[in-house]
C-alpha cells in the first residue's frame, strides 16, 4: 500500500509504496478504508526528526493520529461497528506492565510507566495510508452527517479530555455548578487560534462559558472574525497584555492553553482569578530558559485556592464526548466548523504539509473514495 513515512535513522520522509497490507487476524479486529488524516504539530515535529519511533525491528513509521475511515470488515466477534460505518480511532496503547493500574484498567491516557505505544508517533504505524486494521475497543462510530468533519473529532479530544478533568476537580466548589458541564457565568480565556484553540471555543461556549480567545493575529484578522461570529471574543496580543485581558474581563475562571508558548501562558497564570483554574495542553519547544514571577505564582495559588494541571492524550470518554459535540457545533455552527478545514489534498502532498512552512488552519490528507 502507499503511505507516508518517516525513517529517523535516515533523516528523511518519503511516500511509500510497499507499505505491507494489513490483514485481520484476531476476531475482534476491524478493517478500516481510510478516508482522511488530519495533519498536525506533532507530525509535523516528527517529519523534523524530534521525536518519533518506528515499531520494532522496523526501520520506518507510517505518520498520522488525526483519522476518520469507513469500516470495510470486522472480526466475527465485532459488535461495536459494522461495514460501511465510518470510525475515528483512538491513538493510545497500553503499557504491558501489569503494575500500571491505568492502563490495566483501559485509560493509557493517564499511563504510569510510559511505556504505552501511540499509533503515527511511538511503535505503532499511523492512519497515513489506504488501510489499517486495529481492534474494535478503539473504534468510535461517527454520524454519516459528521462526513466531512468528522477528522477533526481527534483534535477536539484534547478539549473534551480537559473539560472532563475540570468538572472533577470544581467540584470542589458546592455552588457552581460542578459536575453538569454548565459553565454559565463563569469566564474562560482560550490562548491560541489554532485548530485545538477553536474547536476548544467552541466547547466552551457550548456548555454556556463567556469565551475570550487571546492569539498574536490582529484583531482584523480572519481568525479574530470567525471567533466573534461563533460568539466569542477575540484579543490580540499585538494590542493587549495578559494584565489588560483580566482587567476587561474581570475574574477569570478558566485559561485553556493551546499554544505551547510558555512566556504567554505564565504571563496569564498570573493574572488567573479567585478559584479558577489553568489546563495546560501545549508542549513547548527547546528554547532557552525564560523569567517568570514565582513568587507572585505561587502567592496566588495558595491564596487564590487555584488549581494547574496538564493533560495529554484522550480516553474512551473524550472521544464519545468529541463525537457528541462535534455534532452540535455542526448543528450550531456549521459554517464556522467547516471553515477549520481549510485544505484537502492528495497524498503525494502530504510531504509539503509535513515539511514546508506551515499555512491554513487544519490541512487534510484525503484518499478520494
Amino acid at each position: 500500500m502507499h503511505a507516508v513515512a518517516v525513517f529517523p535513522a535516515d533523516k528523511r520522509i518519503e511516500v511509500i509504496d510497499d507499505h505491507p497490507e494489513p490483514k485481520l487476524e484476531r476476531d475482534t479486529e476491524v478493517l478500516v478504508d481510510m478516508l482522511e488524516i488530519g495533519v498536525c504539530g506533532t507530525d509535523r515535529e516528527i517529519a523534523r526528526f524530534e521525536y518519533g519511533m518506528p515499531p520494532e525491528g522496523q526501520r520506518h513509521l507510517v505518520l498520522g493520529h488525526e483519522s476518520l475511515g469507513r469500516v470495510a470488515r470486522t472480526g466475527s466477534a465485532v459488535t461495536r461497528v459494522k461495514p460501511g460505518d465510518l470510525v475515528v480511532t483512538m491513538v493510545r496503547r497500553p503499557c504491558p506492565h501489569e503494575t500500571c493500574r491505568a492502563c490495566r484498567a483501559g485509560r493509557s491516557d493517564f499511563c504510569f510507566t510510559g511505556d504505552f505505544k501511540e499509533r503515527g508517533i511511538k511503535q505503532l504505524h499511523g492512519f497515513m495510508t489506504e488501510r489499517v486494521v486495529d481492534d474494535q475497543q478503539y473504534m468510535h462510530v461517527v454520524p454519516a452527517s459528521l462526513r466531512a468533519v468528522g477528522v477533526l473529532v481527534e483534535p477536539l479530544t484534547i478539549a473534551e479530555k480537559a473539560l472532563i478533568e475540570v468538572w472533577d476537580v470544581q467540584e470542589r466548589l458546592p455552588w457552581t455548578a460542578a459536575g453538569s458541564g454548565d459553565g454559565r457565568g463563569q469566564h474562560a480565556v482560550v490562548l491560541g487560534a489554532g485548530p485545538v484553540g477553536l474547536l476548544g471555543a467552541l466547547a466552551l461556549l457550548l456548555r454556556g462559558f463567556e469565551v475570550w480567545v487571546y492569539s498574536r493575529g490582529a484583531g482584523d484578522s480572519d481568525g479574530a472574525k470567525w471567533v466573534t461570529s461563533a460568539g466569542a471574543r477575540y484579543l490580540s496580543s499585538q494590542q493587549f497584555t495578559a494584565a489588560q485581558i483580566a482587567e476587561q474581563i474581570g475574574n477569570i475562571d478558566l485559561v485553556y492553553e493551546a499554544t505551547g508558548a510558555a512566556k504567554v501562558s505564565f504571563q496569564m497564570l498570573e493574572v488567573l482569578g479567585t478559584n479558577g483554574v489553568f489546563v495546560f495542553t501545549g508542549v513547548p519547544g527547546r528554547r532557552g530558559p525564560s523569567e517568570c514571577e514565582e513568587d507572585l505564582l505561587m502567592r496566588n495559588m495558595v491564596l487564590k485556592n487555584q488549581l494547574v494541571f496538564g493533560t495529554v492524550n484522550a480516553g474512551p470518554d473524550a472521544f464519545a464526548n468529541a463525537v457528541e459535540d462535534l455534532a452540535s457545533f455542526h448543528t450550531r455552527w456549521p459554517e464556522q466548523l467547516g471553515s477549520l478545514i481549510t485544505g484537502r489534498h492528495e497524498l503525494p502532498a502530504a510531504i509539503e504539509l509535513l515539511t514546508g512552512p506551515p499555512h491554513g488552519l487544519k490541512n487534510v490528507v484525503s484518499f478520494d473514495r
